[in-house]
């Protein structure tokens, strides 16, 4: 199991997995949480695909994208408050070029079956910890992000908990909550599982 970073793919390998990653969100979000979300043939995928995101994805042995997250600047606009200002206290995000919105985030369990410290997955630790070593390696400091209640409960009990910025508010079919959380090396050494490793190519952010 690794941790890569893909942004603008280019390589043939590059765009499997990204299209890999596509099915993995419609399989989750679309069949797993039933999310009001839109998707066709088998893809999941919104505006802000379009956006030059970075795609931060967990590789199993058999070269298969199992866990996957959406990163963008924070500074070029959020889905956060395009999408959900209402899960913001006064509507609105305070913004800072050291800070980076996830989103996107899932994890395919059922082919995870390794569970590391406090029952979780080791992908799900691993996803986590390379969220946060991508994020430092690249001048960001800071992670918003909005997610679900049963996700700020599993981010609890890996020993990175979500800062809220509003009360959780109820979207479609899913209780919702936005929140910051911190990217700092104690934490990516809190969240690493024992058999974490990653290949980020450096300097993949365009503003400082």
């Amino acid at each position: 199991m690794r941790i890569i970073a893909i942004k603008n793919p280019k390589s043939e390998v590059e765009h499997r997995l990204v299209h890999e990653m596509h099915r993995l969100r419609a399989r989750i979000f679309c069949g797993h949480l039933a999310w009001t979300v839109r998707y066709a043939s088998g893809l999941e995928m919104d505006g802000f695909d379009k956006l030059s995101p970075t795609y931060i994805l967990c590789i199993d042995r058999s070269d298969t994208v199992i866990g996957c997250a959406r990163l963008l600047p924070a500074t070029g606009g959020t889905m956060l408050e395009k999408v959900f200002p209402q899960l913001l206290e006064t509507g609105q995000l305070p913004t800072h070029n050291r800070m980076i919105e996830s989103s996107r985030f899932c994890v395919d369990t059922n082919a995870a079956a390794e569970r590391e410290r406090a029952g979780l997955h080791s992908a799900t630790l691993a996803m986590f910890a390379g969220i946060v070593e991508w994020s430092i390696l690249n001048g960001y400091r800071e992670i918003v992000t909005a997610t679900d209640v049963r996700l700020e409960r599993i981010l609890r009990r890996a020993g990175w908990p979500l800062r809220r910025l509003g009360p959780p508010a109820q979207i479609n079919e899913t209780k919702s909550v936005a929140g910051l959380l911190p990217a700092d090396w104690v934490s990516f050494d809190c969240l690493r599982p024992s058999a974490y490793s990653s290949s980020f190519p450096l300097h993949q952010k365009e503003a400082a």
